[in-house]
C-alpha cells in the first residue's frame, strides 16, 4: 500500500500553506482520509478537484431538469454530452465494481466543508471548456483512439482483475497510467491531464493571493493530477496564462476544408459522369444516394431509431455529406427527438440506465444519442464508399 507521505504533500505559495493529497475516485481509503483531515479542524478552506457545473451535478440530483435535448442538438453539442455519458458509465460501473460511489471523496469532502462553515473552493476547469478543447486541438487520429476506448469500455466492458482493482483502492494505478496514458496519447494527456494540472494550481495560488486568504488550505486531487502539479507550484501559472488555459478554441479550420474539398470532388465527378453519357450521371447520382443514405439509415436502425428517423437518414444523408456546416446526425437526432421526446422518467434515471448496456437502447435521451453517433457514423462510412465507388466508375 501507498505511504500516506506518498500521497499527502504540503506546500506553501506565499503565506499559505497548501496539504495536496492525492486521492483515487473510486477509493474508500480516499474518503477516509479525508474525513480524517477535514476533521482534525486545521483547515479553514477545502478545495476540490471540481468545477461548477460538476459540483452541481454530484450535489443536485435534479441536474436534468436543466437539459434541453433540442438544444443540445441545435447547438452542436450532442457529440460532447455523449463522451461525457459515456465516461460516466464506465466510471459508474467500475464504481460498482469497487463498492464505491465515484467521487465519494468529493461528495464528502463538499458534505464536511459545508456542515463545518469552511470555505470551499472549486479549483479545477470547467468540463466543457476541456471537452471543447480535447475536440478542436486534438488530432483526428487520437481522436479515433480515445472514442474507441469509450466505445470499449460503455458496450464491451473490458474485465478488470482482482490485483488491478486492489491498485485503484489505493491510487496505485492511477499513477502507471497517466505514465502510459502520456506516452499512448500525447496531446490528448496535454488536454485532459497537464492542461489542468498547471490550471488547477493557478487556482490555487489567486485563491492564497486574495485579500483574506486561507492560512491553510487542503487540496483534494487525483493520485495522477498530484504527480504533474507538485513541480508546478513552485512556479505557479500567471493570471494570464490561466485565462489562456480558459479559452475555447474555434475549431480547425482543416475539417471544414475537407468537407468542402470532398463536396467539390464529388460535384466535380457528377458534371464528368453526365458529360461521358447521361446514364453514367445517373449511375453515379443514384450510387452516391443509396451508400450515403444507406449507411445512414443502417445506422440509425441499428441504434433502434424511429421508422421516420430512418427515413430522414436516408434523405439526409446525401445532402449533408455535401455541406460541412450539418451533419446527418444532427438532422436525424432532431428528428428523433421531435418523434419520440424524452420523458421525465427518462432524464431522472439516467445516471442508472447508462451503466446497463441494453438501457442505452430502452433510455430515450441515452439513446438519442446513440442515434446521433451511429448515423453520423454510418454517413461518414457511406461518404467515402460512395467516394471510392463513383471514382471506380468514371475512370474505371
Amino acid at each position: 500500500m501507498e505511504k500516506q507521505e506518498d500521497i499527502v504533500k504540503t506546500v506553501h505559495l506565499g503565506d499559505t500553506e497548501v496539504t495536496l493529497m492525492g486521492t483515487a475516485h473510486v477509493s474508500q481509503l480516499s474518503v477516509e482520509m479525508v474525513e480524517e483531515y477535514i476533521k482534525t479542524g486545521d483547515y479553514d478552506c477545502v478545495a476540490v478537484e471540481l468545477c461548477s457545473p460538476r459540483l452541481e451535478n454530484l450535489t443536485n440530483q435534479t441536474w436534468w431538469k436543466n437539459l434541453d435535448i433540442y438544444q443540445v442538438f441545435r447547438k452542436k453539442k450532442a457529440g460532447l454530452l455523449l463522451i461525457n455519458l459515456a465516461l460516466s458509465a464506465y466510471q459508474k460501473r467500475l464504481a460498482e465494481r469497487i463498492g464505491v460511489e465515484a467521487g465519494r471523496e468529493m461528495i464528502r469532502a463538499v458534505e464536511l466543508a459545508r456542515e463545518n462553515n469552511i470555505q470551499l473552493e472549486v479549483i479545477d476547469r470547467d468540463i466543457s471548456t476541456t471537452l471543447h478543447r480535447l475536440v478542436t486541438e486534438v488530432s483526428f487520429w487520437q481522436k479515433l483512439k480515445i472514442v474507441g476506448g469509450l466505445i470499449a469500455g460503455v458496450f464491451v466492458g473490458e474485465e478488470i482483475s482482482e490485483e488491478q482493482i486492489e491498485d485503484l483502492k489505493r491510487g496505485d494505478l492511477l499513477h502507471s497510467v497517466v505514465g502510459e496514458f502520456g506516452e499512448e496519447l500525447p496531446e490528448i494527456k496535454r488536454v485532459l491531464i497537464d492542461e489542468r494540472d498547471q490550471y488547477m494550481v493557478g487556482r490555487l495560488a489567486q485563491i492564497a493571493e486574495a485579500t483574506e486568504a486561507p492560512k491553510k488550505v487542503l487540496a483534494l486531487v487525483g493520485a495522477g493530477h498530484l504527480i504533474g502539479m507538485l513541480p508546478t507550484m513552485e512556479s505557479p501559472p500567471t493570471l494570464e496564462h490561466l485565462e489562456n488555459l480558459d479559452i475555447k478554441p474555434p475549431p480547425s479550420r482543416l475539417g471544414y476544408f475537407i468537407g468542402w474539398g470532398i463536396c467539390a470532388f464529388i460535384l466535380a465527378m457528377f458534371v464528368v459522369g453526365f458529360r461521358q453519357s447521361p446514364e453514367l450521371g445517373e449511375q453515379l447520382v443514384i450510387t452516391w444516394v443509396l451508400f450515403n443514405g444507406g449507411f445512414c439509415a443502417l445506422g440509425t436502425l441499428i441504434a433502434l431509431g424511429h421508422p421516420v428517423s430512418i427515413v430522414a437518414g436516408f434523405f439526409a444523408a446525401p445532402l449533408t455529406s455535401l455541406n460541412p456546416t450539418i451533419g446527418a446526425g444532427m438532422v436525424v437526432g432532431l428528428v428523433e427527438s421531435y418523434m419520440r421526446k424524452p420523458k421525465v422518467s427518462d432524464f431522472e434515471t439516467l445516471r442508472e440506465d447508462i451503466a446497463i448496456y441494453s438501457m442505452w437502447w430502452k433510455n430515450r435521451v441515452a439513446r438519442l444519442l446513440l442515434i446521433f453517433f451511429f448515423s453520423s457514423f454510418g454517413s461518414m462510412i457511406g461518404t467515402y464508399t460512395a467516394g471510392a465507388s463513383i471514382v471506380s466508375q468514371v475512370f474505371g
